[in-house]
């Protein structure tokens, strides 16, 4: 249902909502026209000090705090414990077990190569070339298991070339 615009005298039809109050739970509903003019004009921080502000900017980006000191503690600890692990050991990350969407087949290629499900298309063909220098029939210093080894990088860098596109 349409409803009137909510703006004194005007007979167009109410299609633009605009709260009433900064509790976001009641609406006017106005025309086009008018919802413009009454945005321009309504200031969501109206009669609140610079302090009340800041407070509300941060229970909007971080949650209400925690209650209780020791949970508050902990909870900083832990994340200032992840920010530390991923800035330091981003490669750890990687290697996490991650639920991805991922074909098995494309984990697994993935997984020879030794690099995480992050990894980009420039990573594998770097990391090819190391392994298959290595692990080449023709120059690897264990010529027993180089034909196998390079059989399965092959193999797997023809899946990841699949994966990404490549021809």
């Amino acid at each position: 249902m349409i409803k009137k615009c909510d703006h004194l005298g005007c007979t167009k039809a109410g299609t633009c909502r605009a709260p009433k109050t900064r509790d976001l739970k009641e609406y006017w509903f106005f025309c086009q026209e008018h919802a413009a003019e009454y945005n321009k004009n309504w200031n969501f921080y109206a009669n609140m000090t610079p302090e009340e502000i800041e407070a509300d900017w941060e229970r909007q980006t971080f949650g209400e705090p925690l209650k209780d000191a020791a949970d508050a503690n902990a909870s900083a600890n832990d994340y200032a414990n992840f920010i530390n692990d991923f800035i330091t050991g981003r490669s750890k990350f990687d290697r996490m077990p991650v639920k991805s969407k991922l074909p098995t087949t494309v984990v697994s290629s993935l997984k020879v190569f030794g690099l995480g499900i992050s990894a980009t298309w420039r990573e594998v063909g770097v990391k090819y070339r190391a392994l298959a220098k290595k692990h080449h029939p023709d120059t690897a210093t264990d010529k027993k298991n180089a034909a196998t080894e390079f059989a399965k990088i092959s193999a797997a860098y023809d899946i990841l070339k699949k994966h990404f596109g490549k021809k």
